[in-house]
């Protein structure tokens, strides 16, 4: 996983507050949340909107009811480490949750609110888990995943239903008066992976992986507590889990919430974050809207302007809601080059970082320092090293402890001295930093022996507005293609021979334009142009976006065989219209 980091403190201004003590890196997560109830009880820790209102808590507030509900757990007497899952999208009751389930001597099971019925009830049963918070998620028929022994807990982000209501618990169960600690080597959490290259695999980590989490996050945020943030990527996900819920704990910063996707510009104009984590898809939207109100052309010839330049940045940057942003990361996906120079135009100083669920975030840039193309170098306590063919290894405090119920696949992941095999390839240069080149298994070989890495050309093709997604094939064959699906654009086209010939002619425009970058090896043969979205739903995507490139390749490649015999430069792949009278 990349993560393009931008960073503009100095252009929205240092906030002031009082730092926590130097020490509180190494301090573990419920020791860090203990200090803010005593030390920021009165202000606000969450903010949440729900059906038109916005609710507030205190550090204080929100501690108590993470207290109740703890309590509530621990009455109903199940074995300690007892696995509770949390299958909702991001929330206040997400976080409070997941603090009542350490508390309470548990383990939370992180399930993303963007599966499937299906692919839910399977990470319910694997994880064994007694328990489930359910909240508001993408699949409305998600109670028919819950196996029918499980305790369901429901958030006021839904209808309860047959579920107990969060808020009745609350109201009817006194606070736990202890304090309970978690030893460092304890269970914290489980974290399914995106499955890129097969079924999920459930990755344990303790209490001493948030530690790291914590150390490599303040690496770069710094360590004032009146930073804000806004959750909306999934929690189940490595990113938003040690880059944000690890740093609220650890810095006791404001943390605010999206209702949902309508309401996304709304909720990100209230919180104004000073830090702000997006992902390569929302933020080329982003950039292509800025474009649309003020074309590319005329924007750079504004920039060139000194007296303009600051209005300009000041005016586009309040638009998108980062005006007050000194920090913005993208993760889950490497963001093109031309997007990272765009935020840069505008002010913004943009870095990368690098992490996966089964290490967490080991390598960020020093807040002040940037090299475009590379991910930073190690975070505290992180080890590196490239093995013989060229894959990243990392160890840490901050690996796996495990994959639940499969220890076989760990033991295949890792090195003999204990270094995870990530699967990425890269390269070190003399001051440490870290540059991503590719993934191991995305590498094929030509029938002409070249090797290609279609990271690098898809990276590429992604810029185009109308391209919603794509992947580069040839493994075996004489030439590399790439398919990209574009149902939005081919949606707006419909009928019109025209707009579908202007389409093609962007496409044959994109394809000369992206061949010309690469060795002769590499130039792709042809362009698949489909209109299918590929969508979680159909199984294409991950719930954090990313490609299922085995799954793709494994329902086009009965297909491979015409396309190639085509001869032609684009090929229409569709299955809502009708294609144009003639190929190119």
């Amino acid at each position: 996983m990349a993560i393009e980091v931008v960073s503009n403190r100095a252009a929205a201004g240092a906030v002031t507050g009082a730092a926590p003590p130097q020490t509180f890196s190494e301090s573990l997560p419920l020791e860090r949340i203990y200090h803010w109830e005593r030390h920021r009880a009165n202000e606000i820790f969450l903010t949440q909107p729900i059906k038109g209102e916005v609710r507030n808590w205190t550090w204080a507030q929100a501690v108590d009811e993470s207290r109740r509900m703890a309590a509530w757990l621990r009455a109903q007497h199940w074995p300690a480490g007892s696995h509770i899952a949390i299958l909702s999208k991001n929330s206040a009751w997400w976080i409070m949750a997941d603090i009542a389930v350490w508390m309470a001597g548990h383990v939370s099971v992180a399930i993303y609110g963007s599966l499937t019925a299906a692919g839910a009830r399977e990470q319910l049963l694997h994880s064994d888990s007694v328990a489930c918070f359910l909240g508001h998620t993408d699949d409305k028929d998600i109670a028919s995943a819950i196996p029918p022994n499980l305790v369901v807990i429901a958030f006021p982000t839904i209808e309860p239903g047959a579920a107990t209501p969060w808020e009745s618990i609350i109201e009817a169960t006194p606070p736990m008066a202890e304090s309970p600690t978690r030893g460092a080597d304890e269970v914290a959490t489980i974290m399914y992976t995106s499955g890129t290259t097969g079924a999920p695999k459930g990755a344990r980590h303790c209490f001493r992986s948030f530690q790291g989490f914590a150390a490599a996050t303040t690496r770069v945020v710094g360590a004032n507590s009146e930073e804000r943030m806004l959750s909306y990527l999934p929690l189940a996900h490595i990113a938003e889990r040690a880059l944000l819920e690890a740093a609220v704990f650890n810095i006791g910063f404001r943390l605010y919430f999206v209702e949902s996707l309508e309401t996304f510009r709304a909720d990100l104009r209230r919180a104004r974050p000073t830090v702000f984590f997006s992902v390569p898809r929302l933020l080329l939207k982003f950039q292509q809207g800025v474009y649309e109100k003020v074309p590319r052309r005329k924007l750079e010839r504004l920039l060139r302007i000194p007296i303009l330049r600051g209005i300009v940045r000041r005016k586009i940057l309040t638009e998108l809601g980062l005006d007050q942003a000194h920090l913005a990361a993208s993760g889950s996906a490497a963001l093109p080059m031309e997007t990272l120079l765009f935020f840069r135009s505008l002010g913004l100083n943009m870095v990368e970082g690098y992490g996966m669920t089964e290490t967490g975030i080991t390598h960020t840039p020093k807040a002040a320092r940037s090299k475009p193309g590379y991910v930073g170098d190690p975070g505290p306590g992180v080890e590196v090293k490239i093995a013989e063919n060229g894959e990243v290894l990392v160890r840490s405090r901050m690996n796996l402890l495990d994959y639940y119920k499969n220890r076989e696949a760990l033991a295949s992941a890792l090195t003999d001295d204990g270094f995870f095999k990530t699967g990425d390839l890269g390269e070190i240069d003399s001051e440490g930093w870290l540059k991503i080149t590719g993934r191991v298994k995305e590498q094929f070989k030509t029938s002409k022996g070249k090797y290609i890495s279609p990271a690098l050309i898809e990276k590429h093709l992604t810029l185009h507005p109308s391209v919603e997604g794509c992947c580069v094939f040839g493994e075996n064959m004489p030439q590399p293609f790439a398919m990209v699906t574009a149902a939005a654009r081919l949606e707006q086209c419909g009928q019109d021979r025209q707009a579908r010939a202007a389409f093609e002619a962007e496409m044959l425009a994109l394809l000369d334009e992206i061949n010309a970058g690469l060795q002769p090896w590499e130039r792709l043969r042809f362009l698949v142009i489909t209109d299918e979205p590929w969508t979680v739903a159909n199984g294409f995507l991950t719930p954090t976006l990313k490609l299922k490139r085995s799954v793709l390749q494994a329902a086009s490649a009965i297909w491979f065989e015409d396309w190639s015999s085509r001869g032609s430069r684009i090929v229409w792949h569709l299955t809502h219209h009708a294609p144009p009278p003639t190929g190119r």
